[in-house]
C-alpha cells in the first residue's frame, strides 16, 4: 500500500500599503500650528481658502476652526436680517457682507440665505445662541406651530430642532447660560399649555423642559424681548414681565420700562436701546431706572425710521430700518452702524460709522427681525 502525500502551497497577500497621510493644511508646517494661522483669517476670505485643497475645505466648514477662531479671539460678529417679502411665502434671511476697504463693489450689502424649509411662519420667535438662530414656533394660516428650525451660520444650512411642548404664536425668546428660554405666545386654557408657558431648551440634550411660572403674570401676546443682566424680559399687551435664571424668580417690570420700551430692542453694556414714536432711540439703563437720548444722531439718520430694528453686533448698536423714497416699485433697506458710550454725566452718545443701503427689495416687503451671531 503506498501512500501519497499532496503538498499545498498557501498563498501569502502582501499587507496593503498604509494610506498615504493626509496633506497637510500648510505645506512644512504641522496642522496644529496651521489651524493656529487659519483661525486668524477673517472669514471674508473662507471661500478663497476653501478652493486651496479638500483638506483646506473641510476645515473651513468644521468646528474645530470656529472654536479656535473663539479660544484666539479672533471671532467676528455677523449681522442676520429677515425679511417677509411678499413676492414670496417664505421669511427670507440675509446676512450683512462688509468689506469697506473694497472700491470697485459695494462696500455693505446684504447676501440672501437659503429659504426655510417651513411654509410662511407670522409671529415665529428668534434667539441666537453660539453659531445657531433659531426660529421658534409662529403661525402658519392663523393655526400656532410647535415647530423650530435653527440656521447653521456656519454652512448657512437649515435643520430642524425638537418641537416646543406646545404650540406658540407671538412669544418672547432669549438665550442665557447656554440655554433658550421661550415666554406665551399661548393661551392658558388646559393644563399643557399653563405648564408649558415658558420652556426651556438645552442644546446640549435637545431637550425641552418647563419653567415654573405663577399664573397672574401670563398673558399670552408679547411684543418685544431682551435679556439682560442674566433675566429675560418679555413685554406683553398690557406690562411686561422678567424671569431670573439663577434665581428662578418672575418679577414684573418697572413701569417707565414698560411704557417706554416700543418695538424690536437690544441691549448693549446692559442699556437696552429701542426706537420710539417720536423719531428717537433712547436707552433704559436698568440700574439707574431711567430713559434717556441717545444723543449725537441728530443729522446722521432720518427722522423717522420706518420699521426700525436693531442688534448688538461686537458692542456696536446696529439700525436697520425701511425707506419708501419716491413711488417706486422697490424699497431700500438701510442699515447704520453706531458706537455708542456714555459720557462721564451718564448721558448717552452715538457716533455712526457708516449708513448705506443694503438692499433693494419690493416695495410691499418688510423687516421681521435682526439678530448677530459670532463666529
Amino acid at each position: 500500500m503506498s501512500s501519497s502525500s499532496t503538498t499545498v502551497s498557501a498563498t501569502v497577500t502582501p499587507p496593503s500599503p498604509p494610506p498615504p497621510p493626509s496633506p497637510r493644511l500648510i505645506p512644512s508646517l504641522p496642522d496644529d500650528v496651521a489651524l493656529n494661522i487659519i483661525a486668524r483669517v477673517p472669514r471674508r476670505h473662507h471661500p478663497t481658502l476653501s478652493l486651496v485643497s479638500k483638506s483646506m475645505k473641510s476645515l473651513i466648514s468644521s468646528p474645530l476652526l470656529y472654536a479656535a477662531r473663539s479660544l484666539l479671539c479672533s471671532a467676528e460678529h455677523f449681522l442676520y436680517i429677515s425679511l417677509r417679502l411678499h413676492t414670496s411665502h417664505f421669511i427670507r434671511f440675509y446676512t450683512l457682507y462688509q468689506n469697506p476697504n473694497n472700491t470697485s463693489n459695494p462696500k455693505y450689502i446684504l447676501i440672501p440665505l437659503p429659504l426655510t424649509p417651513s411654509p410662511s411662519l407670522v409671529g415665529s420667535a428668534f434667539a441666537a445662541l453660539d453659531h445657531k438662530i433659531y426660529v421658534l414656533g409662529g403661525s402658519i394660516k392663523d393655526i400656532p406651530s410647535s415647530q423650530v428650525w435653527s440656521l447653521d451660520c456656519r454652512t448657512h444650512t437649515w435643520e430642524p430642532a425638537p418641537n416646543m411642548h406646545v404650540s406658540r404664536e407671538f412669544a418672547a425668546a432669549g438665550a442665557v447660560e447656554d440655554k433658550i428660554y421661550v415666554i406665551g405666545g399661548c393661551v392658558v386654557d388646559n393644563w399643557a399649555r399653563s405648564k408649558n408657558w415658558a420652556e426651556v431648551y438645552d442644546p446640549k440634550t435637545r431637550k425641552w423642559n418647563s419653567v415654573p411660572s405663577p399664573i397672574e403674570i401670563r398673558d399670552k401676546w408679547m411684543h418685544a424681548s431682551a435679556v439682560i443682566d442674566g433675566k429675560v424680559y418679555a413685554m406683553a399687551d398690557r406690562n411686561g414681565v422678567c424671569y431670573e435664571v439663577k434665581s428662578g424668580n418672575w418679577a414684573t417690570v418697572d413701569s417707565d420700562l414698560d411704557n417706554g420700551w416700543r418695538g424690536r430692542a437690544c441691549v448693549i453694556d446692559g442699556v437696552l436701546f429701542c426706537y420710539d414714536y417720536l423719531g428717537n432711540i433712547r436707552g433704559y439703563d436698568v440700574k439707574e431706572g431711567i430713559w434717556k437720548e441717545l444723543k449725537g444722531l441728530e443729522k446722521g439718520l432720518p427722522r423717522f425710521l420706518c420699521g426700525a430694528t436693531m442688534a448688538n453686533l461686537g458692542g456696536k448698536l446696529m439700525v436697520v430700518w425701511e425707506s419708501k423714497n419716491g413711488g417706486g416699485k422697490e424699497m431700500e433697506i438701510r442699515c447704520a452702524e453706531i458706537e455708542v458710550k456714555k459720557d462721564e454725566a451718564g448721558e448717552l452718545w452715538g457716533k455712526i460709522e457708516w449708513s448705506d443701503v443694503v438692499l433693494l427689495v419690493p416695495r410691499e416687503a418688510s423687516i421681521v427681525h435682526c439678530l448677530a451671531v459670532a463666529l
